[in-house]
């Protein structure tokens, strides 16, 4: 693949041209699998290249913890030589998770079936808001409490992560429902018209409603900003 500005033989498609300091790619698609992960790097609605890492897991503590550190680490090697704006990931979680811990990036997840196909449909939402507001800087309204303690305030803070999160606003605290021995559980539910959604804390019999203000604008962004939501408060083990 040569660069698209200067023409220059670049090494694997996408990689960032050193030679006059241009992007090749905007986006990467990482879909993992235990042993492999693939990489489609994306220039707005084109597909210009596909890199697939591979691996051979292990099952042994120690060598398996080293196996996933190693083969997370060749995948994010691979993305650093895109510079890509966004990241987007599906598939395996522990390699996922481990790759995104090398790297600076903001991950986005998308669906398992079809990611590639997923992102392109959706790479409308680049035009969303994205909110560089501290995450404790997000939490406001006349209510302060939040049920939970520690556990309330680490879900709030995971859904407050999210780019296109603008406010997390606490709501009253109910009691009286049926109580779950799990500890505090976190849902994000359906989204309203405007693009926003509601943060369902549940601990024991406890439950509170907090309203998540985000820059999405009709209900089908919200949605995907709530499938987010959901995906990090499940990976911060809130679900």
């Amino acid at each position: 693949m040569d660069c698209r500005r200067c023409g220059t033989d670049i090494e694997r498609p996408g990689d960032y041209c050193l030679a006059c300091d241009t992007a090749n790619c905007d986006a990467v698609v990482a879909v993992f699998d235990d042993d492999r992960a693939t990489l489609t790097m994306l220039d707005d609605e084109e597909v210009v290249g596909e890199t697939t890492v591979t691996t051979v897991p292990e099952s042994g503590e120690e060598t398996g913890t080293v196996q996933l550190r190693n083969f997370a680490g060749r995948v994010a090697d691979e993305i650093r030589r895109k510079r890509p704006e966004t990241v987007y990931a599906a598939g395996a979680r522990a390699p996922l998770r481990e790759t995104r811990a090398q790297l600076h990036h903001k991950f986005y997840r998308v669906g398992d079936d079809g990611a590639v196909e997923e992102v392109l449909s959706r790479r409308g939402d680049r035009s969303l808001e994205v909110v560089e507001t501290n995450p404790l800087e997000k939490l406001g309204g006349s209510h302060s409490t939040l049920i939970g303690d520690r556990d309330g305030m680490s879900a709030v803070q995971a859904a407050a992560q999210h780019p296109h999160v603008k406010k997390i606003i606490p709501g009253p605290i109910s009691a009286g429902g049926s109580s779950s021995p799990s500890g505090l559980r976190a849902k994000a539910t359906r989204a309203d018209e405007n693009g926003n959604v509601r943060l369902l804390l549940r601990d024991g019999s406890s439950v509170q409603e907090n309203r998540v203000v985000t820059t999405a604008m009709d209900r089908e962004r919200g949605e995907r900003v709530r499938e987010d939501l959901n995906e990090a408060l499940a990976e911060a083990g809130f679900q």
